[in-house]
């Protein structure tokens, strides 16, 4: 259905406007500092988009030097982690949970979906039982990441009575104010409603002893840099910091330096997109046929469970009704849905109730997804660091994936 073949200089085009991961027009109204000076823009290089899937099951599954049960957690933690089927950690879990155990700040650097966020959920559970007293408090770019933390959190924390507020935009917020009433041991939060909550006075940075930001290269990329310097400038010392981003720019350097306090970097990035992924393109021969093309493709064989990625809302929306038309099982999710629907259709997805998932970069970044067998760009993204977010989503837990790139 698809092969790689050389074809001329295309016309990679990225609009010079685009919104914001929330819906939002972006705060400058153009690419972020960080897209303007340390991204890589794609141009007409196809070649960005084709990778063989490597083989070596060695390198598929690298040598770790732990088993969660020589890490010094308590037992129930240890049991909870037995529940959830995990034996052997990943290697930023295998290199990550012992210093965060000891309290040290922590700059982890991997590759999406290796596992960062049960490597820094896991010590602070273990933590805030035995202190619970203590607060921590996890910044993550987007509202469907930070539902994922939360149900991590819980995951590891069951059993306990260690308790947690999901601070986000999008949602009710007298709902949040009674979680931080109730206690709030963990407070997960999107950087808009956390600073509005700042600045009522809700929520005061000095009670929280641990504090985790979370795919922070996303968070510069959209336009966040003065909230994270803002919340730096109110965070308690001493703390423990912890520092996660799969990518790396001056912004993102920027913010590191003062954020941590000599510590320790786990970088377990080998390459920019995991090796177990096969990327190839798609020609488009007509815009007229685009639809077309994408309902073929679907229809072939292995196309088991696909994330679809646009740039627009509007194309989504376009798209999503054009293939429910076609009969197909899909959902849509972008900024303009409401946080309960776009929840109810992720949902809908990790279930296997729907095959297919049309995504605005909503999507992009963190969300662990179970078993998606294929994502397609069906429009380009801006810049590499989104396609090597994108596909992302799929190949997760050493399991092989396709990444599939219309281009003109």
């Amino acid at each position: 259905m698809y092969t790689a073949r050389s074809y001329g200089p295309g016309r990679f085009r990225a609009s010079p406007h685009r919104s914001d991961y929330f819906g939002r027009p972006s705060r400058t109204g153009r690419f972020s500092g960080a897209r303007n000076r340390g991204s890589k823009l794609l141009g007409s290089d196809v070649s960005l988009f084709i990778k063989k899937a490597q083989e070596s099951t060695a390198t598929l599954n690298p040598v770790v030097s732990h088993k969660f049960a020589d890490f010094n957690l308590l037992p129930f933690l240890q049991q909870n982690i037995l529940r959830k089927g995990y034996v052997t950690p990943t290697p930023i879990q295998d290199q990550a949970i012992e210093p965060i155990l000891a309290g040290r700040d922590l700059i982890g650097v991997a590759n999406t979906g290796t596992g960062k966020t049960a490597a820094f959920i896991i010590p602070i559970v273990n933590k805030l039982f035995q202190n619970p007293s203590k607060k921590a408090l996890i910044v993550t770019p987007t509202r469907e990441l930070a539902f994922q933390i939360r149900e991590e959190l819980r995951d590891f924390a069951s059993g306990t009575r260690i308790n947690s507020a999901l601070i986000i935009g999008g949602s009710n917020i007298r709902r949040q104010l009674e979680d931080l009433r109730r206690g709030g041991q963990v407070v997960i939060a999107t950087p808009g409603r956390l600073k509005d909550l700042i600045q009522r006075k809700h929520i005061d940075l000095h009670n929280y002893s641990t504090f985790v930001l979370d795919e922070v290269d996303m968070m510069v990329d959209i336009g966040f840099i003065a909230d994270i310097k803002y919340f730096l400038t109110m965070l308690p010392t001493p703390r423990q910091s912890l520092f996660f981003s799969a990518t790396f720019s001056p912004r993102v350097n920027e913010v590191l330096r003062s954020f941590v306090q000599n510590p320790v970097t786990v970088s377990v990035k080998q390459t920019d997109t995991l090796i177990n992924i096969e990327q190839n393109i798609i020609k488009v021969e007509a815009t007229s046929c685009k639809e077309d093309q994408l309902r073929t493709l679907l229809t072939s064989g292995g196309f088991d469970k696909v994330l679809i990625f646009g740039r627009t809302k509007h194309g989504i929306d376009k798209l999503h009704k054009h293939l429910l038309q076609n009969g197909f099982r899909v959902g849509a999710i972008h900024g303009n849905k409401t946080q309960g629907s776009r929840l109810q259709v992720l949902n809908s997805f990790k279930r296997d109730e729907i095959k297919i998932l049309l995504a605005t970069d909503v999507a992009s970044r963190g969300l662990d997804i179970n078993n998606v067998s294929h994502v397609i760009n069906y429009d380009l993204p801006a810049t590499y660091e989104d396609y090597i977010h994108r596909i992302g989503r799929t190949g997760r837990a050493g399991k092989r994936g396709t990444a599939l790139t219309f281009v003109d």
